[in-house]
């Protein structure tokens, strides 16, 4: 890579996440690795270590750098587990969770952006994340249980289907609320339940499907 784009991705750690409080320092280097400039449209890759989230087509975006790190750092991956990632529009987050867990599946419903995040995923030299096709609420059954479970899409309320497939201890990070405004939220799976916690303000585009929003 150019080494001027090796230097704006260090200042956006530094600057961006590293100076707002995430403090996990196997997320900081994986988003120092991950070239993110390659899963933004080339029309709009000049704005790629902007603070902010950018359309990628079919009225999805790329997250903004900080709420990736943050949806990264509460499922507190060790680099042993099996992850999932709902709503892989770019194919970005996957390549984050790459770095930090054993195996990534990521699931997109808009068979377009999957073809095209498998494509950038596999020019980024990630091309052992697996994408699917499908209903991202529904997750992947046949691939679980999960350690981790990404949602880069908010949803109305948990996902109970995702929650499902968490193994014991596993964590699901999910943007809950309305359509303009959420909350992330954390649910660990534990023998009594869900054990919730609740992050930062946020918003992101609506999680359709079956147990997200009506298209």
């Amino acid at each position: 890579m150019p080494p001027e784009l090796d230097v704006q991705r260090r200042r956006m750690v530094e600057e961006q996440l590293r100076a707002r409080d995430v403090v996990d320092e196997r997320v900081l280097a994986a988003m120092e690795r991950v070239p993110r400039e390659l899963f933004v449209p080339e029309r709009r890759r000049r704005h790629a270590f902007a603070d902010a989230a950018l359309s990628i087509g079919a009225g999805q975006t790329i997250s903004q750098p900080y709420m990736v790190a943050r949806i990264c750092e509460a499922l507190a991956l060790r680099g042993h587990e099996r992850v999932l990632d709902v709503g892989t529009g770019s194919g970005y987050q996957a390549a984050v969770l790459a770095e930090l867990a054993a195996e990534v599946h990521t699931i997109e419903r808009v068979p377009e952006l999957a073809e095209r995040a498998r494509r950038t995923l596999a020019e980024a030299a990630y091309e052992h994340v697996r994408v699917h096709v499908g209903d991202g609420t529904l997750g992947l059954p046949g691939h679980a249980p999960f350690g981790g479970i990404a949602v880069a899409a908010a949803a109305p309320r948990l996902p109970d289907a995702l929650f499902e497939q968490l193994e014991p201890h596993g964590r699901l990070v999910v943007p809950v609320g309305r359509r303009r405004g959420q909350e992330l939220l954390v649910a660990v799976r534990s023998t009594e339940g869900p054990a919730i916690v609740r992050s930062v303000p946020c918003r992101f585009v609506p999680l359709v499907g079956e147990q997200g929003f009506d298209a």
